[in-house]
């Protein structure tokens, strides 16, 4: 049974159909779309209505992409390759990368860095340890590397830093000095005492005083020289003029080199 309310929406179809209908053939007999819709199956003789009946028909096109191009996005991209690159206890060398990650999960320790997408790498041969400090930090997990493969991280705190100098323990021998050349005892300075507690040098060098001891000859001289005075308004307008005549001197050393450049440039035209 129809309702009511369904009604309504059927007769203005009805009315907007009827002009087109009386003007195409009368292939069947007319009947309401009422009738049409809520009566029963038609006889088979009767021809069944169509949609070629009306000439101005609605066409829908698509209003959005085809499925396909919906989710082309949705695929998954390629993994970034994040993680460990090294385990705990292997060697590695000086800037060898021990961990690749988005973020800080793990933190630089003792001979490490972080880089600036916060991969960490070595900064020192050595051994990896993955470790805690609840001292430093309660919460962080730590990346460090240790010399020595029995080594243990974190170190007490008032232990000592553990540095690497790249140099090898070697027995220390006896320096011999050959006897100086008479060139050399020209060039030292008179000593005042035995010559022997005098400075021993190789063949082929000189004496010299320290930077501290030059810097001291004036005043062992008692050569002084005057302070200096902010109100002093003649010296400040003398170190103003210098300072004009060498910027000066340097502007004009400029335009000759200019100048001397484009002479070039036209000759190599000509």
């Amino acid at each position: 049974m129809v309702q009511p309310r369904l009604l309504a929406p059927l007769r203005v179809l009805e009315r907007a159909f009827a002009p087109t209908l009386r003007t195409t053939p009368q292939l069947y007999q007319p009947q309401s779309l009422l009738q049409r819709t809520f009566s029963a199956t038609p006889p088979i003789s009767k021809p069944i209505p169509s949609l070629r009946l009306l000439p101005l028909s609605h066409v829908r096109h698509a209003s959005h992409a085809s499925q396909g191009q919906a989710n082309r996005h949705a695929r998954r991209p390629a993994g970034k390759r994040l993680g460990a690159k090294r385990t705990g206890g292997e060697y590695v060398v000086r800037g060898c990368i021990i961990f690749r990650q988005r973020g800080t999960k793990w933190f630089p320790g003792e001979n490490c860095d972080m880089g600036r997408d916060h991969t960490i790498y070595a900064t020192e041969a050595g051994y990896v340890r993955y470790y805690l400090d609840p001292q430093k930090h309660p919460d962080r997990k730590f990346i460090g590397i240790v010399f020595d493969k029995d080594g243990k991280l974190p170190r007490p705190r008032n232990a000592p830093t553990a540095r690497k100098l790249n140099k090898v323990l070697a027995p220390r021998r006896e320096d011999k000095f050959a006897p100086a050349s008479d060139l050399i005892t020209a060039a030292q300075p008179a000593a005042t005492g035995d010559a022997a507690s005098g400075p021993q040098l190789r063949p082929g060098y000189m004496y010299r005083e320290a930077n501290w001891q030059i810097g001291r000859a004036a005043e062992k001289a008692g050569v002084t020289t005057k302070p200096f005075n902010r109100k002093n308004r003649w010296v400040a307008w003398r170190k103003r003029q210098a300072k004009r005549e060498r910027g000066a001197q340097m502007r004009s050393l400029r335009g000759k080199d200019k100048s001397k450049k484009k002479a070039k440039k036209g000759k190599g035209g000509r």
